[in-house]
């Protein structure tokens, strides 16, 4: 399937594009097996879950899903769902009110305006209640292997900050793109899980000691790992 055409990105400079490249090679020995762990086994089960994991960790999401699943394993099923009971299904993920409206109705959306089937592309995906650019990017590049943009969530925020990829703090959007600008189409879906994987593992928003993880080490100038390291030292 053709990728979508790239919106304007800030140029990157040779050297800044070869650092990235060997950040992206050093990830990849660490974290050899990159991939999403919301448990789904079709694309309208990753949108479900990617909606719920909103303001909620994905170990929590993958407890509430397989009732969810078994019970309203459609999008023609969840559509007709009675309100109450999705909320109830979904009550433990936070903010369980809106998330289950958000379920229903892009469920009926789906059914009445695609078909029965999840959109394959950016612009419909965001017509669907729930769905912002961050459900778009996991649904298409996990589900489709459409490289659309950058999965930019808490974890790939900081990271992207800590190792030098963007000057952004907060804007999610241009963070995105100075992350395509610098990897190559075919890498986004993988670095997206990458940043996230060493997020989680290793480099962490709040760090009790000092961490000696070679990828902090060698590229974290902005790095609380690397500034708490060379303080104990």
């Amino acid at each position: 399937m053709s990728q979508p055409k790239l919106p304007k990105l800030p140029r990157k400079t040779k050297t800044q594009k070869e650092r990235a490249e060997v950040i992206l090679k050093e990830l990849y020995q660490h974290y050899p097996n990159p991939h999403c762990e919301l448990n789904h086994r079709n694309p309208f089960e990753l949108l479900i879950a990617t909606i719920l994991s909103a303001q909620c960790t994905d170990v929590r999401v993958n407890k509430v899903t397989p009732a969810l699943f078994e019970t309203y394993p459609t999008p023609e099923l969840m559509a007709d769902a009675p309100l109450e009971e999705l909320e109830e299904l979904v009550r433990s993920t936070g903010f369980y009110r809106n998330k289950a409206k958000a379920l229903k109705e892009s469920s009926k959306r789906i059914t009445e305006e695609f078909d029965g089937e999840v959109p394959r592309n950016m612009k419909d995906l965001l017509s669907l209640r729930g769905a912002a650019r961050k459900t778009a990017n996991v649904v298409l590049g996990n589900a489709f292997n459409i490289n659309a943009g950058v999965v930019v969530d808490t974890h790939v925020k900081r990271i992207s900050n800590r190792f030098g990829l963007t000057k952004e703090k907060k804007n999610t959007n241009k963070i995105e793109k100075d992350l395509m600008a610098l990897f190559p189409r075919d890498n986004w879906t993988d670095l997206s899980h990458l940043l996230i994987h060493h997020g989680r593992n290793a480099c962490k928003a709040r760090i009790s000691e000092a961490p000696d993880h070679p990828l902090c080490i060698n590229y974290g100038k902005n790095c609380e790992c690397q500034t708490m390291r060379e303080e104990s030292e």
